[in-house]
């Protein structure tokens, strides 16, 4: 648990095609091509308007490529690099029609995806002074899953589960549909049998919720909206325990108050809105 899923380059390469597909449809580029002819050259950078975390930079040359294999790709910086204003990410040579044709796409592949690397590092930033990790969530844009987790390591933050067959997470849906989250625990551990590669993580809600789960040996707890004395409460009743359970915080973390469930002693703290709520970072392409 806390991993990566190493991002499928088939899976990869389906993308850029959808995208590449989505925006210049059957015709391409009609307005490059109504002004600009094959033989006109161009050098291009592609420069941050903004500090931040950059990330994305892995895709510059599969998608260029994919337009022509003779466009020059020169990145300047690499993914999980810190980027000011002026910084220069990438330099590209070769057709002006290339190069206008990926611009939009590019852009928007680093947009999102440095929005997401700088809004972790922030957060990473806020409980560093700690033993704390950030970790990401499912709550991810459809079909850019690795991209958007990937960011979250460049960001210095972690991964969560990947997907829902990765790691048995029991939920609060579950457990009061299973009857309390011992019940839910029992059966969860019947299932998983001698996998033990099959992690096992059970939402709690309460102290009490807490107490009944560690009669199970989960390999982690969730403390779900707790408050702050809550949580030091589960930190301590595990650690006096004996227990290897490790403890992770969830429920509305924002930048203001993840240092102090930080500082209740937590393992780690996942947080949804790194993913989902990142606003995108300002990156435009110019020909020079």
């Amino acid at each position: 648990m806390g991993f990566f899923m190493n991002i499928d380059r088939q899976l990869l390469d389906q993308l850029i095609d959808a995208a590449l597909k989505e925006d210049l449809g059957a015709r391409g580029d009609v307005t490059t091509d109504a002004i600009f002819s094959d033989d006109d050259q161009a050098e291009a950078v592609i420069r941050s308007k903004c500090d931040g975390v950059c990330s994305g930079i892995y895709l510059l040359k599969p998608l260029f490529t994919k337009l022509d294999n003779a466009i020059e790709v020169i990145p300047k910086a690499a993914d999980g690099d810190r980027m000011e204003k002026g910084t220069i990410l990438c330099t590209l040579r070769g057709k002006v029609k290339t190069i206008l044709a990926g611009e939009r796409l590019a852009l928007n592949f680093l947009q999102r995806l440095s929005g997401i690397a700088t809004m972790t590092s922030g957060y990473v930033a806020a409980i560093s002074h700690t033993q704390a990790k950030l970790l990401d969530t499912r709550k991810t844009t459809p079909m850019l899953r690795h991209l958007e987790k990937l960011a979250v390591v460049h960001g210095g933050g972690c991964n969560h589960r990947f997907g829902l067959f990765d790691m048995i997470l029991i939920k609060d849906t579950h457990v009061k549909r299973a009857g309390g989250v011992g019940n839910a625990l029992a059966k969860a551990i019947a299932f998983r049998g001698d996998d033990t590669e099959l992690k096992i993580e059970a939402e709690v809600q309460s102290v009490a919720e807490l107490d009944e789960a560690l009669k199970f040996d989960p390999d982690r707890i969730m403390l779900d909206n707790m408050s702050l004395d809550d949580m030091k409460k589960s930190v301590a009743i595990v650690k006096n325990s004996g227990k290897i359970a490790e403890l992770e915080a969830s429920g509305n973390i924002t930048l203001a108050t993840i240092a102090k469930v930080a500082e209740t002693g937590v393992d780690f703290i996942s947080c949804g809105s790194i993913t989902h709520s990142a606003p995108s970072v300002d990156i435009h392409l110019l020909i020079v």
